[in-house]
């Protein structure tokens, strides 16, 4: 029996009928079409498909589509603004945080949320804070490097 569940994403309003066990991950891409956030694997390890839901990074793979009925949802897709990328983002560009690009999406959710909790993060901490996103290509300075500098850049 399917459920209509009432969302924003990305400041858009979304309505839709879905089955209770549809992931969030899979509402996003197969029923919105964004293909940001992407599927790793599908257990909450990796934190490819991280987004923020009312404010808070949130691994989707883990999440029903119910369960954000009512919900704020911001995705890769969101944060650049009037064409310009948000300060993680164009860090990312920058200091080159990334490789292949797949976890990528995730890795600059969780950064955002990361820099708003903690605007001058030691290496340490961003360290740490990025503990739930796997990268298996650029080996975290780069990526180390990025999540600084836009911190820098936001904290101006």
């Amino acid at each position: 029996m399917k459920k209509s569940i009432t969302v924003t994403i990305n400041g858009t309003k979304h309505t839709h009928d879905v089955e209770p066990r549809l992931l969030l991950i899979h509402y996003l891409r197969e029923v919105v079409g964004l293909t940001g956030p992407h599927i790793g694997c599908e257990t909450s390890i990796c934190g490819a498909c991280t987004v923020s839901v009312d404010g808070k990074a949130i691994k989707s793979c883990a999440m029903f589509a119910v369960q954000a009925d009512g919900r704020e949802i911001l995705t890769i897709e969101g944060l650049s603004a009037d064409g310009k990328l948000h300060p993680v983002q164009q860090a990312f560009w920058e200091e080159h945080g990334l490789q292949c690009g797949y976890c990528t999406p995730g890795m600059i959710m969780a950064s955002k949320q990361l820099i708003e909790r903690n605007p001058s993060p030691t290496e340490s901490e961003i360290r740490h804070g990025l503990e739930g996103n796997l990268c298996r290509c650029t080996g975290y300075q780069h990526i180390v490097a990025a999540v600084k500098a836009a911190a820098a850049k936001m904290g101006a």
